[in-house]
């Protein structure tokens, strides 16, 4: 509403942050709200080393996972299966160390060889270099699952052999588990992992004898295999082929969200969500339930995941604008609402008048306008990333370090979260592997 005042709230210091962050793209856009991975039961991977790219222009020696013969990458593909599955994961080395997987929360895991050499390992059957062993369990329970190598855990890990495994319900609802507790209108990985580039480097120089990891000191933090600002550009970006996923998550007002949540490291990362609490609903793969039926009626509510490492948390995230004190989308009280509004807050006006343009520094995401859907004049050259008129919110690890790239900030663990407006696509134009985005104004989004 034009001529109302308004306070200054954690919108303009938001503004204020993004003005700081480099350029991610004119045509930023977010996962679809279906998490990337491959489908199952049946998986084929093989232990592969590669690089990846960081966006302060370091390259890193890694070992990762690589579906079948394709390109390893970081992390290892997002298996997803669904409940009463039988699984089997077949996997082959061609390192030059033993490598395994082994599957948390999973019960039954049976391992055979398949192709010599292998070996009995600490926690399970081993491939050596050459070597291939066959996996398989039933996925019994639905939920988030973390996998990873059993052999030498303290290196092999860091070095990025693990991924993600999702075990969906038997229902043709969107929900985590078998409860309406759990329904989500979207859902978003949040893979958390840090590494060492003084381990990397030693790997890749073929001293690993001379890798001591109680001095493990990480430079790196990521989402879904990523530094920011590369967590926001598209998955299977052509530039990043050992990192293909990202994440941006979207919603809508009212929608919920569901945070699948994995700590793959050897630290803990408070993970912060902007906006509003989370509703956590289950830990490692089990919901937060007194007895069989009852829901979630022992979740909780939290405004940071602490995530633990090799815990999985999944929550619900929702957001209406609700408490904000004034009207997001600038209606005057004769107005009809729109779908998911806070009615409370339905016609009130923007308290203060904001600053001219002359005095404001000007983020990617701002849209010229408090209002959600309302663009405005922004002077040229600022500004496009938002073309939708959404409201940004950082998602970040609250601990400082872990938002930079080996000391440079900003980076690490970070990504923005976007409320797009109702009626606007969460996902305008969905890419795939193997798929370009435009660059560029035209045909952009």
């Amino acid at each position: 509403m034009k001529g109302k005042k308004t306070k200054i709230t954690a919108l303009g210091a938001l503004v204020f942050l993004l003005a700081l962050l480099p350029p991610v793209a004119e045509n930023v856009q977010a996962m679809d709200g279906v998490i990337d991975g491959i489908n199952g039961p049946n998986f084929t991977l093989t232990a592969k080393s590669g690089y990846i790219s960081t966006p302060e222009g370091n390259s890193v020696f890694f070992w990762g996972y690589a579906n079948g013969n394709e390109t390893v990458q970081y992390p290892g593909p997002t298996l997803i299966v669904n409940q009463g599955d039988q699984v089997t994961v077949t996997l082959s080395n061609t390192l030059t160390q033993n490598v395994s997987i082994v599957f948390p929360g999973q019960t039954g895991v049976m391992a055979q060889e398949i192709a010599a050499p292998t070996t009995d390992g600490l926690l399970t059957r081993e491939a050596e270099s050459g070597g291939t062993v066959k996996y398989s369990f039933t996925a019994h329970q639905a939920g988030t699952y973390l996998y990873h190598s059993g052999t030498r855990t303290d290196l092999q890990i860091d070095m990025g052999l693990f991924g993600a495994l999702i075990v969906r319900p038997n229902t043709a609802n969107k929900q985590a588990y078998l409860h309406s507790d759990s329904a989500y209108d979207w859902e978003y990985l949040f893979l958390l992992s840090e590494m060492d580039p003084k381990i990397h480097r030693l790997v890749e120089l073929g001293k690993i004898d001379e890798v001591d990891t109680t001095k493990y000191f990480p430079a790196y933090w990521f989402i879904n295999g990523r530094c920011a600002p590369d967590t926001m550009f598209p998955a299977f970006v052509g530039w990043l082929p050992t990192q293909p996923y990202n994440c941006m998550p979207m919603i809508k007002p009212g929608e919920k969200m569901l945070m699948r949540v994995i700590g793959a490291g050897r630290d803990l990362h408070p993970f912060h969500h902007h906006g509003n609490h989370v509703r956590v609903i289950a830990r490692d793969g089990r919901m937060l339930q007194s007895g069989a039926g009852t829901g979630s009626d022992l979740s909780y509510e939290v405004f940071t995941v602490k995530s633990v490492p090799g815990q999985t948390v999944d929550a619900i995230f929702t957001w209406t604008g609700e408490g904000m004190g004034w009207d997001i989308y600038g209606h005057a009280p004769e107005d009809q609402p729109v779908a998911g509004e806070d009615l409370n807050d339905h016609g009130k006006p923007f308290p203060v008048l904001l600053p001219s343009k002359g005095d404001l520094t000007y983020g990617g995401f701002w849209s010229g306008s408090p209002f959600l859907g309302v663009l405005s004049s922004l002077p040229p050259g600022e500004g496009g990333l938002n073309p939708t008129a959404g409201f940004a919110y950082m998602w970040h690890s609250h601990t400082e370090k872990e938002m930079t790239n080996n000391d440079v900030f900003p980076g690490g663990m970070m990504t923005m979260m976007i409320i797009t407006p109702p009626g606007e696509p969460i996902m305008p134009v969905p890419l795939k592997q193997g798929d370009e985005p435009i660059m560029g104004k035209e045909g952009g989004i």
